[in-house]
């Protein structure tokens, strides 16, 4: 014989749980309601604007500093700047010992004294030199003269000694006359000669005395340009960073002493990936988050593109031609350039991390123009 149950009829609910339920369904119909507002809300902020924003993590400070390095040789004498020092352009940083650059200096403004010396003596030789031969001139007329005399009376005399009239020893004596002149004269010439000779010896050692000057102005400025990199100043205005110079030790030219660094002049290298840069333009506005500034929003522009990816310029480029290959995406640098405050650039350090979002609604246009040409292609 089986047991019959019995049946169970459901019970109404009470008038206190009916207002209980119906405020659950309101709530839930208004959480609902307030989350598809929020989807469609987020999809028209995304249609409009988040699809056109590209972003990376990728993005370092940067600033083009500068390694000081000595030209000459020599011990350290002095450091006048510490660490992490505040510098202007042409402020003294290093001084090197210059006393053998000074005696070197001195040698040659004493070269360029004898050097003028001799010049001198030169230009006084040659003014001496030219009356010498006005005098050797004026002789040798005197002595053309009295050839000329003795000849006139040989030829004068010479008629009377074959008449009878004079003597033929007083003819000899006119005669051996007329040979003293004209030996006289001869001399005279050769006088005259070697003393135009002479002049000419005289005008080449002072252009040679000339080219010594020069070559010595030449080493005096050598050595005052010596004296003066003795002292090494800062290239440009900056931070002094990364300072290896101490007091004594021996500098060779081109040894790093310090970097300068302009963090007045930090800028921004954000590497994209090559899928994100096709309507990337100059001059897009971009917003920047620097790690060091949680929660402030900097803003920026973009400046320039790398004329190629990052692996194009790597000390070892990829070969991609040999081997197996798999596809690497690639990633373009892209310098933005910080629109911030004087204050906000003194945190701003090279090689800090900053995120950064590129608006590239800009360029909406070049795309339709390249979807254009494609559908006409």
């Amino acid at each position: 014989m089986s047991a019959t149950l019995p049946v169970t009829e459901p019970q109404p609910a009470s008038p206190a749980q009916r207002p209980a339920n119906s405020k659950k369904k309101i709530l839930l119909i208004a959480i609902g309601g307030v989350l598809v507002l929020g989807a469609v809300a987020w999809g028209a902020r995304w249609w409009t604007v988040g699809r056109f924003i590209e972003s990376t993590d990728d993005a370092y400070l940067q600033a083009d500093g500068m390694t000081v390095a000595p030209k000459v040789s020599g011990y350290i004498a002095e450091v006048y700047v510490g660490d992490n020092q505040s510098v202007k352009a042409g402020d003294p940083l290093v001084r090197l010992d210059s006393r053998q650059y000074q005696a070197a200096l001195d040698q040659a403004n004493a070269s360029i004294a004898a050097r003028q010396a001799d010049i001198e003596r030169g230009e006084a030789e040659l003014a001496q030199q030219q009356s010498n031969i006005a005098q050797a001139r004026a002789q040798l007329d005197g002595a053309t003269s009295n050839e000329a005399y003795a000849a006139g009376q040989v030829k004068r005399y010479e008629p009377l000694a074959a008449t009878g009239a004079e003597t033929s020893e007083r003819v000899a004596e006119l005669r051996n006359s007329q040979r003293q002149a004209s030996a006289t004269r001869a001399a005279d010439a050769a006088a005259l000669e070697s003393a135009q000779r002479q002049l000419a010896t005289t005008r080449a050692s002072i252009d040679q005395a000339r080219a010594q000057l020069t070559a010595a102005t030449a080493s005096a400025r050598q050595s005052q340009l010596d004296m003066g990199d003795t002292v090494v100043r800062s290239p440009i205005a900056g931070r002094v960073g990364d300072r290896s110079v101490r007091i004594g030790q021996f500098a060779q030219p081109g040894s790093r002493f310090m970097t300068i660094v302009p963090v007045q002049d930090v800028y921004l290298t954000a590497n994209f990936k090559e899928t994100q840069i096709g309507m990337m333009r100059i001059g897009q506005p971009v917003k920047l988050r620097v790690d060091a500034l949680p929660g402030a929003d900097l803003h920026g522009t973009v400046e320039s593109f790398s004329p190629g990816t990052g692996s194009q310029f790597a000390l070892l480029p990829a070969q991609n031609a040999t081997g197996n290959f798999t596809k690497i995406v690639q990633r373009v640098p892209v310098r933005i350039h910080l629109d911030v405050g004087a204050e906000t650039r003194k945190v701003l350090l090279p090689g800090m991390s900053v995120n950064v979002d590129v608006d590239t609604r800009g360029a909406r246009e070049t795309e339709q123009r390249i979807e254009r040409e494609n559908d006409r292609g």
